[in-house]
């Protein structure tokens, strides 16, 4: 745990730092989602080549499909929320 903490703090530092240099900040995007990508890619290695997984993917696969789109529902809600309370500057 403290490691994590560690770096969300060191990131933070490092991302105030580089707030003023356009061209910093859009390779951190850059590397922000080729970072996500590579994750997607290992968490699909790793579902892959769980036997137990593939082999009961019909009977977790409406499971997973209501997990997902509930979190997928759940996120779209509170951006939408975090939005309208700290960005929208309507009035």
């Amino acid at each position: 745990m403290w490691t994590v903490l560690a770096i969300m703090i060191v990131g933070t530092a490092v991302g105030f730092a580089i707030r003023k240099k356009p061209n910093l900040a859009k390779l951190n995007d850059k590397l922000t989602l080729w970072a996500i990508y590579l994750l997607l890619f290992m968490l699909g290695l790793t579902i892959g080549a769980n036997d137990t997984i593939i082999n009961n993917l019909t009977k977790l696969g409406l499971s997973a499909l209501l997990i997902a789109l509930g979190g997928i529902a759940g996120s779209v809600a509170m951006a939408w929320a975090g939005y309208q309370l700290w960005f929208n500057k309507k009035g």
